[in-house]
């Protein structure tokens, strides 16, 4: 018997009815998922809040941890060069022997400051044998391997007579590169007042391949 158009209509509600049931029925797909907008928008507030964080603490730090500073001219050859930048911090810092530290003098007018090394600080004596390069601090000498040492010429020397004690709440400072350096040898910077030092040397931001600490 043939069937009548209510009877097909039955059959195609029904067979429709089963597709929709089988499609309920199979299991999610691997790697395929709902999205839930609800979830993407926590994420991305989540993600946001971070970066603000981020921002904010190196704000915090470099405001009152950390300055940058660059280096202006060969006087630190061959330790430090011209244009490199350098991370400086003053957090609970007390100058020592050797340190690189950052500076302004009252007289100079360097944007940046100075860059000089820490020779001897408050209460050391300091003497300079200028023909053989040889830097005493308290009766001991020196031993600098950091200098740019000029073979057959004599350390350079200014109108500081030696050997000289270091003041209260000063240091004595000089360029690793010795005879193109205008420090503490000179009367016009002479010992360097602890006040005007912005930092010791943490380390060289730039150039990227020289990045890292300084000695």
């Amino acid at each position: 018997m043939s069937e009548t158009p209510k009877d097909q209509e039955q059959k195609e509600q029904e067979q429709l009815k089963e597709t929709v049931d089988e499609a309920e029925a199979l299991p999610e797909a691997d790697g395929v998922s709902v999205i839930d907008g609800k979830k993407i928008a926590r994420e991305f507030y989540d993600w946001v809040e971070i970066f603000v964080l981020t921002i904010a603490a190196i704000l915090l730090v470099f405001t009152f941890l950390v300055r940058i500073a660059y280096v202006d001219g060969p006087s630190m050859n061959n330790t430090l060069h011209d244009k490199e930048t350098l991370a400086v911090s003053n957090f609970l810092y007390t100058p020592k022997q050797g340190d690189i530290v950052v500076f302004q003098s009252p007289d100079s007018d360097i944007p940046g400051g100075i860059v000089k090394r820490v020779i001897a600080t408050e209460g050391q004596t300091v003497d300079i044998d200028f023909s053989t390069w040889t830097v005493t601090v308290d009766g001991v000498a020196l031993d600098e391997p950091y200098v740019n040492y000029e073979n057959g010429l004599p350390m350079r020397h200014f109108d500081v007579t030696f050997p000289v004690t270091v003041p209260e709440n000063c240091v004595f400072v000089m360029g690793d590169n010795r005879n193109h350096s205008t420090d503490s040898r000179d009367s016009s910077i002479g010992f360097l007042d602890t006040r005007f030092i912005f930092g010791r040397v943490l380390l060289r931001i730039t150039p990227l391949s020289k990045f890292g600490g300084v000695d």
